[in-house]
């Protein structure tokens, strides 16, 4: 039986902060100060004037890394601002063309902001599937993140009531076409203190075994064979207690899917991944599942509640979730997912390969869901990667775990410096003038232009 879902109200959660933020005590007991933000206005008492807040500006920088990171910046007239991220490599475009859907609007109006699912108001028309539109999720991250330091209280306050002090990391692994090789590396993980992973089984992984890929590209019976050496050499290492995912097999179909599916069932993964390419199509996800004991996830490539997860859940066509913290909605929307989920008694994972930025928002998210699971780091090689950002611990994943901030917002800035040796493009931060003019978008009057009214006359005007 499913039980009915009931849409939380955000906003009363945001009135309900507010009228907090006016007493004193609530912001000593966050230890917050005017000063805790960085630049010529940090002197300015932020909770003074929430009602007269308003975004003058979206800028954003490409930070590079194994996977870039498009982190986005909203200003306000009052000093304050917050940090967002796209999802990998140079989609901050879709960020930044919504400019002229933020400038003059109140941060704290995140709703009306970000709109909702049929409904025109709102920039949600603008976000989509297949990580190509994950402005949308940076900028609810921004706007999440200037809500908090406002108000005086971290990210999850405004979702919900923190369920867990941290939250458990898996490790995702690159491949190495030596098994040896990929234990190895897990072997070096594991020594870091995770205590979940995940590794990317690529089919080519076996391209120089005889008879081990077909004509489609896929592995054939005997490639598969191949295939589960690398899952067992992993599991000597780690242990076959220890909770092992794999991802990135292939694009197949159903069929060849299941053959994959029940290739690994003696291995008992914590899950198989995107099995299929397309992320909506629960009729053959549900397909697989029936014709397997292999866990079953899917989820970073969909976007929203009622556009890309519900037919999924519904259905109960896959074992768990896995949205991601900017392709699928950001923390409002994953909040959303994860309760329609828990409806369901679904397990929600939280996908995440970005910056600190991304990592922490999405610790604040996975505080507030009681079905959460464990949310992805794919970092792990790269020695500069908590040094992105300040006002967390470091290293920021300790034994295997994340801690929630108590801190206003998202409870991260950035470490300036150590931004700008790593950029992609020399531009930090600079003026997006570009996207001052309405480049996207529904269709709105613009002004005036040369016609005939329904008079005859002529006229260079704008009629209603």
């Amino acid at each position: 039986m499913h039980r009915q879902y009931r849409t939380m109200s955000r906003r009363g959660l945001l009135a309900q902060a507010g009228r907090a933020a006016a007493l004193g005590p609530l912001l000593r007991a966050t230890g917050w100060s005017a000063g805790a933000q960085a630049g010529p206005a940090a002197a300015l008492n932020r909770n003074s004037a929430p009602s007269d807040l308003k975004i003058t500006d979206i800028r954003a920088c490409l930070v590079a890394a194994n996977f870039d990171y498009p982190i986005i910046r909203i200003d306000t007239n009052q000093g304050v601002y917050g940090l967002g991220e796209c999802f990998s490599g140079s989609t901050m475009g879709s960020a930044l063309v919504l400019k002229p859907h933020l400038v003059g609007k109140n941060p704290l109006e995140i709703d009306n902001i970000l709109g909702h699912y049929g409904v025109r108001r709102g920039i949600r028309q603008s976000a989509g599937h297949m990580f190509w539109n994950t402005g949308y999720g940076a900028i609810d991250l921004a706007l999440h993140d200037i809500a908090g330091k406002v108000y005086g209280v971290p990210v999850w306050r405004l979702l919900g009531n923190k369920l867990r002090d941290r939250i458990l990391i898996y490790c995702d692994t690159p491949p190495a076409e030596d098994p040896k090789t990929y234990g190895l590396r897990m072997t070096g993980r594991k020594k870091k203190g995770y205590k979940f992973f995940k590794m990317d089984l690529f089919t080519w992984l076996v391209r120089k075994r005889p008879g081990a890929i077909g004509a489609n590209g896929l592995a054939t019976d005997k490639g598969l064979q191949y295939l589960c050496e690398y899952i067992a050499a992993v599991k000597d290492v780690l242990g076959w207690d220890v909770p092992l995912a794999a991802d990135h097999f292939g694009n197949m179909d159903a069929t060849d899917a299941i053959r994959y599916a029940k290739a690994f069932e003696p291995y008992n993964l914590a899950w198989a991944e995107d099995l299929i390419e397309n992320p909506l199509d629960w009729r053959s996800y549900k397909r697989i599942r029936q014709a397997t004991t292999t866990r079953l996830l899917v989820g970073e490539l969909a976007f929203g509640l009622e556009e890309g997860f519900k037919d999924m859940i519904d259905n109960e066509a896959v074992d768990y979730l896995q949205p991601d913290i900017v392709a699928s909605g950001g923390v409002r929307e994953i909040k959303r997912i994860g309760d329609y989920a828990h409806a369901h008694q679904m397990r929600i994972v939280i996908h995440q390969p970005g910056s600190p930025i991304a990592q922490i928002a999405s610790a604040h998210v996975a505080a507030v869901m009681p079905n959460f699971w464990v949310c992805e780091h794919h970092a792990s090689d790269m020695p500069w990667w908590d040094d992105l950002a300040t006002g967390l611990p470091k290293p920021m994943i300790q034994d295997g775990y994340v801690a929630v901030p108590n801190a206003p917002g998202l409870g991260v800035e950035l470490n300036e410096a150590v931004v700008k040796e790593h950029l992609r493009y020399p531009e930090y931060f600079e003026p997006s003038t570009q996207y001052d003019r309405w480049v996207a978008g529904p269709i709105v009057p613009r002004g005036p232009w040369p016609h005939y009214k329904a008079d005859g006359t002529w006229c260079v005007c704008r009629e209603e």
